[in-house]
């Protein structure tokens, strides 16, 4: 499908819990991925990050540093590298609902791990820099930097230093969702080269998403995603929407995908996006014969996209982008830039299930400087029907858009993968 990464989630030895999430032994395999291989961890994990290689696939792992299990050996190994409560029990992290402080999800089998300036934070920061030094080792050219916004940017500045110091090209991504700006903020410092963005919450009307954009695009770029393993697969989120016919659904999905990989420099799904997968991943329960049989196919049109994507640069950097002309109903009409304002992409949806809408020809046609063509569309259709979206570009002063090829560091495109999954 024109992917180039594939993203794993933990595959350690877990705690009590059985939670991807909750890390044991960060050197010791899932027994549950082992499979019965009797080669040892570091062996299996080689073999498959070099066969990824071989299907022109760099592999990305998840980089839990923030907690570990509660009965991980290094919560006695360790105990002052933890945050405790006042009776002096491990503390669980939590996460607090942005638009509703009352909503507190508290971890109750992960131990919070303490990075506050003080002097076991070398000690720690060392151990981190061993975890990531003995991954890039074997292969992992990328990490997903799990709740990177619950360790100071100065701590990540120097482990992403430590990877690229065994492999430069070494690409780390930081997940920043459902934080406050202040803490994607303090992250400035690190180095990331990715943050993952909200876009998959976005209705297509307030203005937050693209404040959030601009506030956060002189970071780092960042990747968008119609679903996540986070989140309730998109036909679920349809469901609750009153969108259910099939028909609709399926131009929905096609719908997300575009809009995810035109708002967003990298693009991500999970494993099943493409054949419209019901079952929500779960980091605990998932297994391989969890696969679903296929609601429709959208693999062809995915191999479109990503081949759009591939091939027009302001889709590969975080350039300006805002709403342009007059709508009506569900159309929105997004206008992508280049960060040398020397390019424009323009983006046209309509998220309305039932009615076909329209937007101003005359406006949108002096949003690009040059005579607007016609990139893609997700129905072929020259006009906003329900659930569709267009990508228009410049004419170039030759003949059709323009078609340089990005460099390979702007191009991340990764899809996504529960370890324990198939």
């Amino acid at each position: 499908m024109g992917f180039t990464w594939v993203y794993v989630n933990p595959f350690h030895e877990t705690g009590r819990s059985g939670s991807l999430y909750a890390v044991k032994d960060y050197f010791r395999l899932n027994p549950l991925l082992a499979a019965g291989d009797r080669r040892g961890a570091d062996e299996i994990l080689a073999d498959f990050t070099r066969s990824a290689r071989q299907h022109g696939l760099d592999v990305m792992m998840d980089l839990v540093i923030n907690h570990t299990a509660t009965d991980a050996p290094l919560v006695k190994q360790h105990p002052s590298w933890y945050r405790h409560e006042a009776d002096g029990s491990l503390r669980s992290p939590r996460a607090v609902d942005p638009d509703d402080p009352s909503k507190v999800t508290v971890w109750g089998d992960l131990a919070e791990l303490d990075y506050s300036e003080r002097p076991e934070r070398a000690e720690m920061m060392a151990f981190a820099c061993k975890v990531v030094h003995h991954y890039a080792r074997l292969g992992f050219r990328g990490f997903r930097c799990d709740a990177a916004y619950q360790i100071p940017g100065r701590v990540w500045e120097e482990v992403i230093a430590a990877a690229r110091g065994v492999r430069p090209e070494t690409v780390f991504v930081a997940e920043t969702l459902g934080c406050t700006p202040d803490q994607v903020e303090q992250l400035a410092v690190a180095g990331f080269d990715y943050l993952f963005n909200s876009s998959k919450w976005w209705d297509f009307r307030a203005p937050w998403l693209l404040e959030q954009y601009e506030a956060f695009r002189r970071i780092a770029p960042s990747i968008g995603f119609p679903e996540s393993h986070d989140t309730e697969r998109l036909v679920c989120d349809l469901a609750a929407q009153g969108i259910t016919d099939a028909v609709a659904v399926e131009r929905a999905y096609r719908l997300r995908y575009l809009f995810a990989a035109f708002f967003s420099t990298g693009v991500m799904m999970p494993m099943g996006y493409e054949y419209g997968f019901r079952r929500k991943l779960d980091v605990v329960a998932t297994r391989p014969a969890d696969w679903e049989g296929p609601q429709f196919d959208l693999t062809a049109f995915i191999t479109e996209v990503n081949a759009l994507k591939a091939r027009v640069p302001v889709l590969n950097e975080e350039g300006p982008q805002r709403r342009v002309g007059a709508s009506d109903g569900g159309v929105v009409a997004l206008l992508r830039e280049g960060e040398d304002g020397a390019a424009s992409v323009l983006g046209v949806l309509n998220a309305d299930p039932v009615e076909r809408g329209e937007v101003g020809a005359g406006e949108l046609a002096r949003a690009i400087r040059r005579r607007p063509v016609e990139l893609f569309s997700t129905d072929g259709a020259a006009s906003a029907a329900p659930l569709s979206m267009r990508v228009l570009g410049e004419a170039s002063r030759s003949e059709g858009p323009v078609t340089r090829a990005p460099s390979s560091r702007s191009t991340l495109r990764d899809a996504e993968k529960v370890a324990c999954g198939r």
